[in-house]
């Protein structure tokens, strides 16, 4: 091959790679074997530097029925149904092209669900971005990107008729280069009607369905795989082109098709489109195949090999039928007005045999392409020193702020205040199944028809936090959702993962993963919520730049009587606000909010969490709504108990006055595993009883009732306090 050294380049592969390709072909690659091996060795697709961190990971438990391996992950809720839910990441087409690489982001996640057979019945997302209230070009372009990224989600989202009922939202410096977006979505299914991407079956036919393939996309896996420089305009014909209409189309066309019985395997072309897609299928059935890419629909003219198997076009689909099925499968697709080719069949070779036009342009053996994939060893440092130049917070000078100025910066800062302006943009009444939406904070609860019962579901990561220390960071974001869904009235079952990091290539990003997966490991055990599904998304940095390490976290769990979902607004005059919380933990300045915008450093200690003091909370949390005791429950997190009473008395519009003096640490500080409770006096005992000798207590923090929010030295009117919450966020983003 004529300079190998420059189409190696191109193509993101080393001279190994290289030698391993020459090895399992036993001859040199033609451009189209290169480009697919570039594609499958991509670390968007094999996870070379991240998979001997995953490995560990705790993936069952009798709830769940399909753990990581394939499309999304699996759990019984009841009834003879399953939830299927995955979160994605489309940071760097996000960035690029933010409404484009938004939406394509949540139309291959949504494509992931309803390819095991489900209907797709909600979308969280979980989306960060620079400082959004700076007053220059930084400023101006991440406001810029938040609207095109907001426009994307709610744009697909809605019409697929998918309710997107929460999410989260963080803006951190970090980000300036490389916004992070992850979508999640959730669909419901028989548990004995659950399909899977597998091509077995010689003589089996493998059919494309779905819109033509054209050149959007291009090399999409392999353009994830990459740091970002200074221009990065010249990547958008990398970032894909959605169309929702199309996709629902698809969707019902394929919930048809599962229930006739029709077809052995199903598998969405999402990163590396035709080639992964077969490679996956042939692969995990030990099978081989034959592909015409000649049959393959175009939307454009003089397409090549190399670009048919490498495209990234949306809304496609590759299926292996049974034999003799193809006419009904063909009828079925056309009464949806889509495209639907038989382009090979399976065979029993081992090999992947792609023909142009009657000569054939590659072959591959399908398993060496994975079992010889690389899989790196990266250094990792032993002693990582990126905060040893950052100086330590000053304790003593941020405690003497004013508390009350304080208060209203925190409580209108974009990471507080509510986020009407986006959520409004998202429907999430659609299919009539939502109970508890966007803008109620904390966990999302949709009804499920099918069994009677309710799922909650939340989305989670504390950046700051896993940039001082990403392993109590990761084991706190799986607690954050799991106690999110605790108090919602339900049990948190499972989780799934989206892990962004910056450069493989950093020896300190590397101890930050390696160290953020020992904390999702130890959570999981530790609060029995095994990992189902999950993305890895590796190379967020720009100009040398990286990203915090950000390991999101999605759970899901289930209400079981959804009548009784807890709620989160403190409305009723005279109640009793509790802080329940661990006794052993006390809340800390570090990677804290407060710190972040009165202090000079985030650098502090930091409280870390008790996993069974934590776990125990949740049962506290349902047994105590079961039997009446609550009114209602919110978390503390970013701001501590000041924003949150103060946010728990605005959505439920009334005052408050606390009992006693609190201190700024117990107003401002941070820590996981607690939660301020409402409740009348009448039962204090009782819920006290439910303590016992654990590790939890009760502390009277506030009595509902009046005009005013009155804590300490802060005294706002409650209107005025409203009129900060829910008034910020539009002027930042309109006005600046």
């Amino acid at each position: 091959m004529d300079n190998l050294s420059q189409v190696l380049k191109q193509h993101k592969l080393t001279q190994e790679d290289y030698v391993k390709i020459l090895d399992i072909l036993g001859r040199e690659p033609n451009l189209v074997e290169l480009g697919i091996f570039s594609a499958m060795w991509s670390e968007h697709c094999s996870y070379k530097s991240s998979k001997i961190y995953l490995n560990g990971f705790p993936t069952r438990a009798p709830w769940v029925i399909q753990g990581p391996g394939e499309n999304a992950g699996v759990i019984d809720i009841g009834g003879g149904y399953g939830a299927v839910f995955k979160m994605e990441s489309h940071n760097h087409p996000s960035f690029i092209e933010p409404y484009a690489g938004a939406a394509t982001g949540v139309g291959g996640i949504m494509r992931d669900i309803f390819t095991m057979g489900a209907r797709v019945v909600a979308s969280l997302n979980s989306i960060r971005f620079g400082d959004i209230t700076r007053r220059d070009s930084i400023g101006a372009k991440h406001r810029y990107l938040l609207r095109g990224v907001v426009a994307g989600i709610g744009g697909y989202g809605n019409c697929m008729g998918v309710p997107t009922i929460g999410g989260e939202m963080s803006f951190e410096p970090s980000y300036e280069g490389n916004i992070l977006v992850n979508a999640f979505s959730l669909g419901i299914v028989k548990n004995d009607a659950i399909f899977y991407g597998k091509a077995s079956g010689v003589g089996n036919p493998v059919i494309y369905v779905g819109s033509k393939t054209g050149r959007d996309g291009l090399g999409g896996a392999v353009m994830s795989s990459d740091s970002f420089s200074e221009d990065s305009k010249a990547l958008r014909p990398t970032v894909q082109v959605g169309d929702p209409f199309t996709e629902k189309l698809l969707l019902e066309a394929c919930l048809e098709l599962f229930k006739a019985d029709l077809i052995v395997g199903i598998q969405d072309m999402g990163a590396a489109g035709l080639t992964s897609s077969s490679f996956e299928m042939a692969g995990r059935s030990g099978s081989g195949m034959i592909m015409y890419l000649d049959k393959v629909p175009m939307r454009e003219s003089g397409m090549t090999p190399y670009e048919l198997m490498l495209s990234e076009s949306q809304e496609r689909m590759l299926i292996c039928a049974k034999k003799g099925c193809e006419a009904q499968i063909m009828e079925i697709f056309k009464k949806w007005e889509l495209d639907c080719a038989i382009i090979g069949e399976v065979t029993n070779s081992g090999k992947m045999e792609l023909f142009w036009h009657n000569e054939k342009c590659a072959e591959i053996p399908i398993a060496p392409l994975s079992e010889k994939a690389p899989i790196l060893k990266r250094p990792v440092s032993e002693n990582p020193s990126y905060l040893d130049s950052i100086e330590i917070l000053d304790v003593e000078k941020l405690e003497s702020k004013n508390k009350n100025e304080v208060f209203k910066t925190l409580f209108s800062s974009p990471e507080v205040c509510d986020k009407e302006w986006v959520y409004s943009q998202y429907d999430c009444s659609v299919q009539t199944n939502t109970i508890v939406p966007s803008g109620a904070g904390g966990a999302s609860v949709i009804r499920v028809k099918e069994n009677g019962k309710g799922l909650a579901m939340s989305v989670a990561c504390q950046p700051r936090l896993c940039y001082l220390n990403p392993k109590e960071g990761a084991k706190q974001a799986v607690a954050k959702v799991g106690r999110d869904i605790a108090l919602r009235s339900g049990r948190a079952l499972a989780i799934t993962d989206c892990l962004n990091f910056g450069s493989p290539e950093n020896p300190e990003v590397m101890w930050q993963f390696k160290e953020a997966c020992e904390g999702i490991k130890e959570a999981c055990k530790a609060l029995n919520t095994p990992v189902v599904s999950g993305n890895v998304s590796l190379y967020n940095q720009t100009n040398g730049k990286d990203i915090y390490p950000t390991p999101s976290i999605a759970a899901v769990g289930v209400v079981d009587n959804i009548h009784s979902v807890l709620h989160g607004e403190f409305n009723k005059e005279g109640l009793e606000v509790y802080l329940l919380k661990s006794k052993s933990i006390a809340p800390n300045f570090g990677a804290s909010l407060v710190a972040k915008y009165f202090g000079n450093s985030i650098k502090s200690e930091i409280a870390e969490i008790s996993l069974s003091d934590e776990l125990y909370l949740w049962s506290v949390l349902n047994l105590a709504n079961e039997r009446g005791i609550l009114n209602a429950a919110v978390d503390v997190y970013q701001g501590g108990v000041a924003v949150a009473l103060a946010k728990a008395c605005v959505r439920g519009n009334i005052g408050c006055e606390a009992v006693g003096n609190l201190g700024f640490k117990t107003l401002f500080g941070e820590a996981p595993t607690q939660v301020l409770v409402a409740l009348e006096s009448k039962k204090i005992g009782e819920l006290e009883a439910m303590l016992g000798d654990s590790n939890l207590e009760l502390i009277k923090i506030a009595r509902l009732g009046g005009e005013n929010l009155a804590l300490d030295e802060i005294t706002i009117p409650l209107q005025e306090a409203k009129e900060m919450f829910y008034g910020a966020f539009e002027k930042i983003i309109e006005t600046l």
